[in-house]
């Protein structure tokens, strides 16, 4: 087996622990709705999740390792990914918070700084971001 073919398992776990940590998300209050589905198999597409992979980890008894990534964009990456999955219903519910919180927790960030990204993130996902924030990301 040479380096590359190292790298890219290396490079296959880490995504197929997101999108494991994707669909847990997805089916924290009992059942995947039909937008959350979708954004599933999108992100299934994306990451190159098999269909024997794909079943596997929608078992409810996945466990999959939270594989942090290297930078900091890349982690808000995974938590973005994790966002639209959470809204694709338009809500974020209290366990759904729960988990983006310990999931944040477990990419590396503090306690402190989890909780900053994760209200600021639910800020900007429901549309409750202020005159400022919204002129910021249309002159960025």
């Amino acid at each position: 087996m040479s380096f590359v073919d190292l790298y890219n398992n290396g490079e296959h776990r880490t995504n197929l622990a997101h999108f494991a940590a994707m669909a847990s998300l997805a089916a924290i209050d009992g059942e995947i709705n039909v937008e959350e589905k979708i954004m599933i198999d999108r992100f299934a597409r994306k990451l190159d999740i098999s269909d024997v992979e794909y079943k596997e980890v929608m078992r409810r008894e996945n466990k999959y390792p939270i594989n942090p990534p290297a930078t900091s964009e890349e982690r808000l990456e995974r938590l973005f990914d994790l966002f639209r999955i959470i809204f694709a219903d338009q809500n974020i519910e209290d366990e759904e918070r729960a988990l983006v919180r310990k999931y944040a927790i477990g990419l590396g960030y503090s306690s402190d700084k989890a909780e900053e990204v994760i209200t600021k993130s639910i800020a900007i996902f429901s549309g409750r971001i202020d005159f400022e924030a919204y002129l910021y990301l249309l002159k960025r």
